[in-house]
């Protein structure tokens, strides 16, 4: 953080405070109001904490008017071409890309870690068949610190690393596990000669019963969703993870609560609802009954999986991900499917239309990563799931940056109390 030798003076009351302005490597100056209330008596105002900087960090930047996502400096749309989902992994926790040796490293760790603890089945037989694989994930990835007791001490630099590792490697199996369970077929253990995103898939779609070749073309997909959803500054679930660390709780219990967070139908649960959208709509022919409600300012009806709060331009995640949407389809042959029939349909109103355009309501992420998922044969269930495993490497990179931080408090927000002033007890007899 750079002191510009700059302030701010704020007037209350008749007397002046000088509050200093702090400059970032690239985005909005912030003001230090860390001395506020010590020297003026007052709390600043900020729901949602949308304009409150809560902490320093080195690894994402957004530029919602640019459309513009950094991981470390490294836009996002040259990840994703050029590089894969551990790689990134490697890059959000260490800051640099690694080298080739590096990489072999990382690679290995991560995929000895894949399988969980064989106790850990039992944990499943807990839940009802038609649990959300969501609320399975929330127990099983709090309960993965009655587990792993050796990387528990958050003091240890490598007891930190090796909690990363795991629940990088973990999560794709817990995840498999979870859908595996609400479908009644037995799990699928990882398997060591697989990449990553390939494993996961294996892990969702295979059998006992026969083989299962995993398609490259799924694969590459798979792995660029996961890399597209693996960090996106402080958001409400990183927020969630960081505020859980902020008192000491081990990480195991911190991730736990970015997934509970993650879960939210407006924050992780947003392809999903964009799917039931489209479900919605049924037909392409009922597509202009619902852009003519979308329009309507008093109809509450809005298109999910468009535009974003953060993105006032295109989304850059979704030019990726449109790419791949259009080749799963090329490959899978899906042309007559209505629920994407009304998705591709939508998708081109919305960049031809001059409200949308105008709007800048552009499809999303959401809605191309919703659309790849149902070709995959995900049911709707799993998209947070996904969401969640992929994000997983956000979160550790997010609360090991902040255990380092000599800076680190415990997350104590304050409040506008609008309640009644202090008043004297009545017993109920005099009432």
């Amino acid at each position: 953080m750079a002191d510009t030798n700059r302030t701010a003076t704020l007037n209350i009351d008749g007397k002046s405070y000088d509050l200093p302005i702090f400059s970032p490597t690239v985005g909005p100056d912030v003001i230090d109001i860390r001395k506020l209330y010590s020297d003026a008596d007052v709390f600043t105002y900020d729901p949602g904490f949308t304009s409150t900087a809560a902490c320093e960090s080195a690894i994402t930047f957004i530029d919602g008017d640019k459309g513009q996502l950094l991981y470390r400096g490294y836009p996002i749309e040259q990840l994703a071409e050029k590089s894969h989902f551990l790689e990134v992994c490697y890059l959000l926790l260490n800051g640099s890309l690694p080298t080739a040796a590096q990489m072999d490293n990382f690679e290995g760790r991560v995929t000895r870690h894949t399988m969980v603890h064989e106790q850990m089945h039992y944990f499943f037989r807990g839940f009802r068949r038609d649990s959300h694989p969501m609320a399975t994930m929330v127990g099983v990835v709090g309960a993965m610190s009655a587990f792993y007791h050796d990387s528990l001490d958050i003091n240890d630099p490598w007891q930190r690393e090796v909690a990363a590792i795991r629940m990088i490697a973990k999560l794709p199996t817990i995840a498999a596990m979870a859908y595996k369970y609400s479908i009644g077929q037995p799990f699928v253990y990882p398997q060591n000669d697989l990449d990553y995103a390939s494993n996961f898939l294996r892990m969702c779609f295979a059998v006992p019963a026969e083989d299962y070749k995993v398609s490259p073309v799924l694969a590459k997909a798979m792995d660029r969703i996961m890399m597209l959803h693996a960090d996106h500054e402080q958001n409400a679930s990183t927020s969630t993870v960081r505020l859980a660390g902020s008192s000491g709780a081990n990480p195991f219990a911190c991730v736990a609560a970015g997934i509970a967070c993650l879960w939210g139908p407006a924050h992780g649960g947003a392809n999903q609802a964009c799917l039931e959208m489209l479900r919605e709509i049924g037909t392409v022919e009922r597509i202009p009954e619902y852009i003519a409600r979308a329009k309507d300012k008093n109809d509450p009806f809005r298109l999910m999986g468009f535009g974003h709060r953060v993105y006032k331009n295109f989304d850059p995640r979704a030019k990726v991900m449109k790419e791949s949407a259009d080749e799963v389809l090329d490959l899978l042959g899906i042309h007559d499917n209505e629920t994407l029939r009304v998705a591709k349909e939508l998708e081109r109103i919305a960049l031809e239309d001059d409200y949308f355009v105008s709007k800048k309501l552009y499809p999303n992420v959401d809605f191309y990563s919703g659309i790849i998922l149902e070709a995959m044969g995900f049911p709707t269930a799993m998209f947070t799931p996904i969401f969640a495993l992929s994000r997983t490497v956000g979160w550790i990179s997010q609360w090991k940056e902040m255990i380092g931080d000599p800076a680190l408090k415990i997350g104590r927000p304050r409040q506008l109390y609008i309640g009644e002033a202090a008043r004297d007890y009545t017993p109920v007899e005099s009432r």
